[in-house]
């Protein structure tokens, strides 16, 4: 229980510093109100759980708190589910209607087709 709780800590501030290293990033290279940013972490990290669903299906999952680490800690911090939420909230309470549904749709859209091809691309390396 303790090395998993560890696990997800670690992971989740390692995920959360790369989030933040990543978004400001992106946002520095577009400078812009629109939130590529968190539209490219969310894409990103939903590739990620693809890709790592698949190779644990293929070798089988690792320890508990590697895949702690990894998938609840790492992604979880990493991914950012409420900024993007809250993004949404302030393109809509300012006026930008047109941008907020792209944002909107354009993440749901992308972040699943993410998931599968990180699992499609996995599953190519692997087998």
């Amino acid at each position: 229980m303790i090395s998993s709780l560890l696990a997800i800590g670690l992971g989740g501030a390692l995920g959360a510093v790369a989030r933040y290293g990543a978004s400001s990033g992106i946002m520095t290279l577009f400078k812009t109100y629109f939130p590529y940013g968190t539209l490219c972490v969310n894409v990103l990290g939903s590739f990620a759980i693809g890709l790592l669903i698949a190779i644990f299906a293929h070798y089988g999952n690792p320890s508990r708190p590697w895949q702690m680490f990894l998938v609840t800690g790492f992604l979880g911090g990493f991914t950012t589910f409420s900024t993007f939420s809250l993004d949404a909230m302030t393109l809509i309470t300012r006026g930008h209607y047109l941008e907020s549904a792209l944002y909107m749709s354009g993440s749901l859209v992308f972040s699943i087709l993410a998931v599968f091809a990180g699992a499609y691309l996995g599953g190519r390396m692997i087998g």
